[in-house]
């Protein structure tokens, strides 16, 4: 009996492996002089004619050696693939989170495919706004957003005033310099909005997905622990293709 994951750690290599000898293979059935072969010998019309030695090239590549090789490695990547894809029907494992089974009996292939997607979902959350931590926030129910302290600040208004600088007399009027002031006219209240999270929010919401995404890669290990049937698919692929 074999596991799925040695299936797994060998499947790469098989594929780049028949990929290599197929190309090969492709390019040796490419190359015309390496099929053909000739054989010739010269005969003088008499005796006395100049004798010249045979002439001959043998076949370097026979096309039904080819395709034996092709098949042969094509077969491997056929059984191979075909005792992955079956496997992958059957292995299934629990994703359990802090004891709680959360999903039952989940396919390696959906394994495979929410380990994916949590690894998004991480770094979406992880780009959350979050508020300002200057800031104090509570929440307000009217407007379902946060909302910081009233902070009172005042409304100023330039007021020209006139400054004697010295008094008229008989004979000079008065000296007065105008300057303006600023004099209080009103307040300003004012209070922020967010819709932003709490940091803490933030950190518990990564901690979950983290958290989640440690179990699924447990239960994935799990699932590709299983023990599997080999199957034999190429060798009835190519005895029907090249019989």
């Amino acid at each position: 009996m074999t596991k799925l994951n040695q299936i797994l750690a060998v499947e790469k290599g098989v594929k780049s492996d028949v990929q290599r000898k197929v190309a090969d293979a492709y390019h040796q059935i490419q190359k015309t002089p390496l099929l053909s072969g000739i054989s010739r010998t010269y005969q003088p019309i008499d005796d006395e004619g100049e004798q010249l030695p045979p002439e001959s090239t043998r076949v370097q590549v026979q096309a039904d050696t080819v395709l034996k090789d092709v098949s042969e490695a094509l077969t491997r990547l056929f059984d191979v693939t075909a005792t992955k894809d079956w496997a992958n029907c059957h292995a299934k494992a629990s994703v359990t989170v802090d004891g709680e089974v959360l999903l039952t009996d989940v396919p390696v292939t959906y394994l495979l495919f929410l380990e994916k997607q949590l690894t998004d979902v991480h770094t979406f959350i992880g780009k959350l706004p979050t508020l300002d931590p200057a800031e104090t926030w509570t929440q307000d129910e009217h407007t379902d957003s946060w909302r910081t302290e009233p902070v009172k600040t005042t409304r100023t208004k330039k007021v020209p005033r006139n400054h004697v600088l010295a008094e008229a007399t008989e004979k000079h009027p008065a000296q007065v310099q105008v300057y303006n002031e600023d004099v209080v006219v009103g307040y300003w209240t004012k209070v922020a909005f967010s819709g932003a999270l709490p940091q803490r929010r933030v950190n518990e919401l990564l901690a979950r997905v983290q958290k989640l995404q440690d179990a699924v890669k447990f239960a994935r290990e799990e699932a590709n622990g299983a023990q599997i049937d080999d199957r034999k698919i190429g060798a009835t692929v190519f005895s029907y293709l090249f019989r």
